[in-house]
C-alpha cells in the first residue's frame, strides 16, 4: 500500500497548498493541473485537505444558487440548478459511487457477487432509486432553506463535512479488493485522517455556526454506518463505498440543518 510523507500537521503552508491542488485534481473536474503525475503516496497525504475541496465546491454551487435567486427563479429551480452545478463540477464523482454501491447491495449472491454487480458499467433499478432519491433531498432541502446566505452556508458544511469523512474511513477500513482506487490511493494516516475530521468540523461551525454546526456534524457522523455494512457484504472498502459515504453525509447534513432551523 502507498506510503505518505511523514507529519500531516508540521509541514509548511506551501505544502499545504501542494495537497490542496492535488486533492482538487483528484476530486473535481476543475483545470488545476494537481493531481497529474501524483504519486499515490501524494494522494494520500493530500485527503487533509478533502474538506476544503468541499469548501471550493460548496462555494461554486452556492454562488450558482445566488445568481438562479437573483435572476428571479423560484428556489425549486434555484436549489436544482445549485445541485446541478456541484455534479458538473466534481463530474459526478460521488454519485457515481453511490449508485454502484447501491447496486453492489442489490445484487443477489456472495461478496464477489456483489463487487462484480459494482463493477459491471450498467446500471441497475437500485442505482438509479438510490441516485434519485439523494437528488430529491438535497433539492428539496436547499429549496426549504431557501435564502441564499442560508443555502451558501449549507452547502459549503455538506460539501466540506462529507469529505472529511472519507479519509478517516480510509484509515479505519480495509479495501475489498487487492485493486482499485481504495487501493490506489492508500491508507492516510491517523494524522492525516484526524486533521480532515477537524478541518471539516471546523468549516461546519464556522458556516452554519455552533448550534446548527454541532447538528450538522451529527447528521455526517450518521453516515458513516455505511461503513459496517460494507464491511459484511463486501469486506471492506471500496472507491464506490466511499462515494456512497460522502452522498450519504451530504444528504444527511442537509436534512439536520433543516432540521434544526
Amino acid at each position: 500500500m502507498p506510503e505518505e510523507r511523514d507529519s500531516s500537521v508540521t509541514l509548511p503552508l506551501g505544502d499545504w497548498w501542494e495537497d490542496f491542488r492535488v486533492a482538487v485534481g483528484f476530486l473535481t473536474r476543475l483545470p488545476t493541473g494537481g493531481s497529474a503525475g501524483a504519486s499515490p503516496g501524494a494522494l494520500t497525504q493530500a485527503s487533509r485537505t478533502f474538506p476544503l475541496v468541499g469548501v471550493l465546491v460548496g462555494v461554486i454551487a452556492g454562488a450558482v444558487y445566488a445568481v438562479a435567486a437573483d435572476c428571479g427563479l423560484t428556489p425549486l429551480i434555484a436549489a436544482a440548478l445549485a445541485v446541478a452545478a456541484g455534479i458538473v463540477a466534481t463530474g459526478a464523482l460521488h454519485e457515481d459511487g453511490l449508485a454502484d454501491f447501491a447496486d453492489g447491495l442489490g445484487a443477489r449472491g456472495d461478496r464477489q457477487a456483489k463487487l462484480a454487480a459494482m463493477r459491471d458499467s450498467h446500471i441497475g433499478v437500485f442505482a438509479m432509486l438510490a441516485l434519485a432519491l439523494g437528488l430529491i433531498l438535497r433539492v428539496s432541502a436547499l429549496a426549504t432553506l431557501g435564502q441564499p446566505l442560508q443555502v451558501l452556508g449549507a452547502l459549503i458544511a455538506a460539501h466540506a463535512g462529507a469529505r472529511a469523512l472519507l479519509p478517516w474511513a480510509m484509515y479505519q477500513e480495509r479495501p475489498a479488493r487487492s485493486d482499485g482506487l481504495a487501493v490506489a490511493v492508500g491508507r492516510p494516516s491517523r494524522a492525516t485522517a484526524g486533521a480532515a475530521l477537524v478541518i471539516g468540523a471546523i468549516v461546519m461551525v464556522v458556516a452554519l455556526g455552533p448550534g446548527a454546526g454541532f447538528v450538522a456534524a451529527v447528521g455526517a457522523a450518521l453516515a458513516m454506518g455505511l461503513l459496517p455494512l460494507a464491511r459484511r457484504e463486501l469486506g471492506g472498502i471500496t472507491g464506490d463505498v466511499l462515494g456512497a459515504v460522502e452522498q450519504s453525509a451530504e444528504i444527511l447534513i442537509l436534512l439536520a440543518i433543516v432540521a434544526a432551523r
